[in-house]
Order: structure tokens, then sequence, then C-alpha cells
């Protein structure tokens, strides 16, 4: 029987941090929850813009638990496994097909060049023991390896690797690789990752997108490919467009992805500080961004600057239950200031 392909929004899931740099559990359900109910077909915990590389391998599977436990199968979830060595995507490759993820999204070797023939047996090493299909994520310019179309063409050949996201910012490599590589693999998905080029590689072909924007404004990355599949081009092309203004905004003046965390502090959610240290210069323009923000989502949510509606209870509970002491007093505290604050409106 054929595979589904992978298809529609995966949205690369940021992560709150408390006052002290930990991982915010509560706000990182709340987000989860804020996404799901905006249309999201999916959820990509520990990809770029969840900064993988500035946590560690036990806050990557923490990540991973928490988004997969929030999520209770509503969404599928595309689960980043990208670690330092091939036994410890192995073992994160295990994790995740326990915890029930859908796919696990895999770069080739970094730091170190490798030849293509080694970028292949990398991945062929892994399609043999993993427990979960594996998507390729092609990022050379991170990497420093690049997946090429022709050792793609050898690895869909092995049934665990179901998918390439591809954030290369190379249009027409991406148009070739759908045209060489979709006759050898009918079943296999292609996502682009950035959403400068969305709408164009959806009009040609491709099955969706992994792209940082739908974590900021996922009802606008949805309503691309909605329209598109209905046939509505004039408004997916307007909406790109619309899109590439606020990528743009979100840049200009800070390093990528500063510029995106504070778009989400705008949208209610309290990110807290980069474990990056920044320079003091770097920041974006708020109330640049704020109106933009504003224009672009005034169509879908008359308020879309307010902090969203809280999780439901039973979210809540579930989050409460692996709160520590410390950080419940935290969220009480953060509660009364809030209740204050509306009570002198």
């Amino acid at each position: 029987m054929p595979r589904e392909r992978l298809r529609g929004i995966f949205t690369p899931n940021m992560v709150p941090l408390d006052s002290r740099g930990r991982i915010n559990e509560g706000e990182l359900r709340r987000l989860v929850e804020f996404l799901i109910q905006r249309g999201v077909h999916g959820l990509y915990p520990n990809g770029t813009m969840g900064e993988f590389v500035r946590f560690s391998f036990e806050e990557h599977k923490e990540i991973v638990r928490i988004v997969v436990d929030q999520n209770r199968g509503r969404a599928k979830v595309l689960a980043g496994a990208a670690e330092f060595s091939l036994e410890k995507t192995l073992a994160a490759c295990e994790y995740y097909a326990e915890l029930g993820c859908d796919t696990v999204a895999v770069v080739p070797p970094w730091y170190y060049r490798l030849s293509q023939e080694s970028v292949y047996e990398h991945f062929a090493t892994l399609a043999r023991h993993s427990p979960i299909d594996i998507t390729l994520y092609n990022i050379p310019q991170f990497t420093n390896n690049e997946i090429s179309i022709d050792v793609l063409k050898r690895l869909v050949e092995l049934p665990r690797i179901v998918a390439i996201k591809d954030s290369s910012r190379d249009m027409p490599r991406f148009l070739n690789t759908i045209n060489e590589v979709r006759p050898l693999r009918p079943d296999f998905s292609f996502l682009i990752g950035c959403e400068e080029i969305l709408v164009p590689t959806l009009l040609m072909g491709g099955d969706g997108g992994t792209v940082a924007t739908a974590g900021v404004v996922p009802e606008v990355v949805v309503e691309m490919f909605r329209c598109v599949e209905r046939g509505d081009f004039p408004r997916a092309v307007a909406l790109q467009y619309r899109v590439l203004h606020l990528i743009n905004t979100m840049l200009f003046g800070a390093g990528f992805p500063e510029g995106f965390r504070a778009a989400m502090e705008l949208r209610g959610f309290r990110m807290g500080e980069s474990r990056q240290p920044l320079a003091p210069g770097e920041r974006c323009n708020i109330e640049a961004l704020r109106q933009v923000l504003h224009e672009l989502l005034k169509e879908f949510d008359p308020d879309p600057l307010v902090p969203p509606p809280p999780v439901s209870p039973v979210c809540a509970t579930q989050a409460a239950a692996n709160l520590s002491e410390e950080q419940v007093r935290a969220v009480v505290r953060e509660v009364l200031l809030r209740l204050r604050q509306e009570g002198s409106r």
C-alpha cells in the first residue's frame, strides 16, 4: 500500500525560556496549543528555529516529550534528530519513535567536509537501523555538506527515508529535485524550508513547508497553503509578498532567530533571553515589527497582538504536574500580576 506523503505546513517550534535560561514548559505547551488552534499540519521541535545547537541531548528529548504530550495526536510531529554523532542520532530516533513521532529530521554530518559518498553512507546506515521514518534536511550553508540530487536518487531507494526538507534557498535545485526524484518515488515528500519561496514551490509541485514564519503567523502561512490548494493564486501571491515584508522586518537589525523571538513576544509569549549573548545594538525595531504584524494579521484576528487564550484546564493540569514548586510559584506570581494589570485598565 503506497505511503501517504507528508503535506502541509510544519512549524519549527521556538523554545521559550524562563528567567534562568531553562525550558519554560508551561509556555512551550501554550505555544503548541496556539499553533494547533491556528491550523498547522505539523509541529517541528528541535529545528534550526528551535535553536537545537543551543540545547543538550537531554533537553532535546525533553522538548519533544513536551510537544508530543501537549499535541495528543492532533498534528503530525516531525522531530529534529540532528545530533553530533550517528550514535546519538540513532538514540534520538529510538526515543522519538517510542514517543509516537511521525518522522525525524536529520541533517548531514557537519563541521568536517565529507564526500558525497560518505554523506550517502551516513544516511544509509541511519536508515538501516532507525525505527522511525527519516526526513532528510538539506541546509548546506550551516552544515558544510549538501545532499546532492544524485545522492538523493540513491537514498530514496531506502523505505525509511520518506521526505526531504530543503533550506538551501536554491529554487532551481528544489524544482530539479522534484523533477528527477518524484518519478522514482511517487510517495516521497518535498518540503521547502524557506518561506520567501513557499508559494512558488507549492505551485511547482512542492508538498508544503517547514518555515520559521509559521511559528509567528501560523494562520497566515496556513492560508497561503490553502489558497494554492483551492486555486486562489492571486491571494496566495499577495500573502507571499506580505510575509516577505515581515521576514525582512524581523531580520533587520537583529541576528537570526532573535527577530522571530521578538515577534513571538509581541504575540503574547514570554520567550525569555536568548542563550547566545548578543551585542547591545543587535535588536530589531519593535515598533516597526509591531506595525507590520498588526497590518498582516488584522484580517485574521481583530486584536492579534495580545496574549492568546490560556490552555484548557486539562492542558494546564498536565503542565503543572511536570513543574517544580519554584516554577509553580513563578506561574502564580505572573498570573496575579496580570490580574492586577487587567484590574487597573
